[in-house]
């Protein structure tokens, strides 16, 4: 059986906690009464720090915020981004509409064409195949060809 490890265990120390002390302002006799203005002169505190030290300083207020100046209801700028917008909606609107127009008229181009095609072809097969009377021309007969040497005699 192996042998059972020792904990390490440290031992027990009291932990002593110090909080600072203001000290008393020292009056060692009343001084005269002399007039200050309120807030011109921060008060000076003293602090006694855990290891004897003594921290002086002055107490820092905090700093208000001026007071919200009144604003229009509506801000001009916020008028002039809504005008661009209904100005930028009728831009495309517009060259929607214009699209539409160019590719309607190119399909309106496209059919004329094709119909120009099929009337002007079909005219022309009439023209070929139809047997409406005798054509203009010369007609050879022939009755019995004899090629000799490369040559025709007729």
């Amino acid at each position: 059986m192996p042998p059972d490890h020792p904990t390490h265990c440290r031992p027990a120390t009291v932990v002593e906690v110090h909080q600072p002390v203001p000290l008393a302002p020292a009056t060692a006799a009343p001084a005269p009464l002399v007039s200050v203005q309120p807030g011109t002169v921060p008060a000076v505190a003293s602090i006694v720090l855990p290891d004897g030290r003594v921290v002086t300083g002055y107490a820092i207020n905090p700093v208000q915020p001026e007071p919200v100046v009144a604003k229009p209801a509506v801000s001009r700028t916020a008028v002039n981004i809504a005008l661009g917008g209904i100005g930028f909606a009728a831009v495309c609107g517009g060259l929607l509409v214009l699209t539409t127009f160019i590719a309607a008229l190119t399909a309106l181009i496209t059919q004329l064409i094709t119909l120009a095609a099929v009337i002007f072809g079909g005219w022309i097969a009439l023209q070929i195949f139809s047997a409406s009377g005798p054509k203009g021309g010369t007609t050879v007969n022939i009755r019995k060809a004899v090629i000799k040497h490369n040559h025709f005699h007729g």
